[in-house]
């Protein structure tokens, strides 16, 4: 009766607790690794281009992060694209300030064809 799962309170907040991250995708990719002798996680992404620990914030990595399907991600990665997701984060942040310390500034002169009225900006979300 080694099995936590046969036993009572083996997995105290159920299979919603750390067992969740293991989606049967996940389950049968480990699986596969393991009987080819092979690591326990994906290692031909990393030659296929930037890691997701590595890509710079910006509009590439919103996208990477917007296409990524959660539920086949190992822990490992996806311990990275939560930290990525603050990299974006942090970066957005940043972009922000900039924009607000900007627009508090004291006014300079508008440049000859802009306008410097702030009325006339769009923002679009």
């Amino acid at each position: 009766m080694n099995d936590p799962s046969k036993r009572p309170n083996g997995y105290p907040q159920g299979l919603d607790g750390p067992m969740k991250a293991m989606s049967p995708g996940v389950v049968d990719f480990l699986f596969r690794q393991l009987v080819a002798g092979e690591p326990p996680e994906d290692v031909q992404w990393r030659h296929e281009g930037t890691v997701l620990a590595e890509q710079q914030p910006g509009a590439e990595l919103a996208r990477r992060l917007a296409e990524t399907d959660l539920e086949s991600l190992t822990p490992v990665e996806l311990f990275d694209y939560v930290r990525a997701a603050q990299r974006l984060g942090a970066w957005a942040d940043r972009l922000r300030e900039s924009a607000v310390a900007r627009y508090c500034s004291p006014e300079t002169p508008a440049k000859p064809g802009r306008h410097s009225d702030a009325s006339s900006v769009t923002f679009r979300s």
